[in-house]
């Protein structure tokens, strides 16, 4: 819902083919091959959760791309071959080849690449910075927007925030999980992923959280940190609006769904 001092915030949920979802957010009557096309109509974003395990055809994101609406939008998680690397400096052939794969064949619909890296891995400023320089600002005349999840305790400082800062990179906004949290706006837009969800809420979330994220992100795309969430640096002096695509991960996965449209209803 974009306005004149805030950006497109966007709410989806990671991939679309998972057996519990069919009944209680797929109809009894849906093809497996359409789960996509309802998916796309209920939500605004996906996350394509494929990329991270291997390359894609080509003719895959043809197919996903006439499935969905105009405005739809996916985002994709990186190769983990380019950032379950002892040595980041040398992922350039991966991130290359991730590249020439065929996803710029999602044109306007390809949205931020989410770039994940293990618990395990610790912050290197002078390897990291070199990771960050490999990736493309754009490519073929289409602008790339990267995130980086970092899930680990040694990233939580203000040389990584510049960091990311200096690239226009945004830190993924872990939230409701055991992985840090790192609010900090680093980019012309915001990449959360939320993990809360449980088997105890029809939402997956009570109403009251999902009042609570839905307000977060209306500040988030207004450019201002929430007070709640927890940041590793001093906020920009600025505030600047910015677009967030917020996803429901992980938790109690067969709520995901639910605990979306619930929050796509409140903003």
């Amino acid at each position: 819902m974009p306005s004149a001092k805030s950006g497109t915030i966007r709410i989806g949920i990671g991939g679309w083919t998972y057996a519990p979802w069919r009944g209680p957010f797929y109809p009894d009557d849906l093809t497996q091959s359409r789960e996509l096309e309802y998916a796309s109509r209920h939500l605004t974003s996906i996350e394509i959760n494929g990329t991270f395990y291997g390359l894609q055809k080509p003719s895959s994101y043809e197919k996903w791309y006439q499935e969905t609406p105009d405005d739809f939008v996916f985002s994709l998680k990186a190769p983990r071959y380019s950032t379950n690397r002892k040595v980041l400096a040398e992922a350039g052939e991966t991130i290359e080849r991730f590249f020439g794969s065929g996803l710029l064949l999602l044109k306007q619909k390809l949205g931020p690449i989410n770039w994940q890296f293990a618990p395990t891995k610790k912050f290197d400023p002078e390897d990291f910075e070199a990771f960050l320089k490999l990736l493309p600002a754009s490519i073929e005349g289409q602008k790339l927007r990267h995130a980086v999840e970092v899930r680990n305790e040694t990233f939580r400082t203000p040389a990584f925030i510049a960091l990311a800062r200096k690239y226009k990179v945004a830190v993924v906004l872990a939230a409701d999980s055991e992985y840090p949290q790192i609010a900090d706006l680093t980019a012309p837009f915001v990449y959360a992923r939320i993990m809360g969800t449980t088997d105890q809420q029809t939402k997956g979330y009570s109403p009251q959280a999902l009042d609570a994220w839905a307000e977060r992100a209306r500040q988030l795309a207004a450019g201002t940190t929430p007070g709640d969430l927890e940041a590793a640096a001093e906020a920009p002096a600025k505030a600047a609006a910015r677009d967030v695509y917020l996803y429901v991960i992980s938790g109690f996965k067969e709520r995901n769904p639910a605990a979306a449209m619930a929050l796509l209803k409140r903003i």
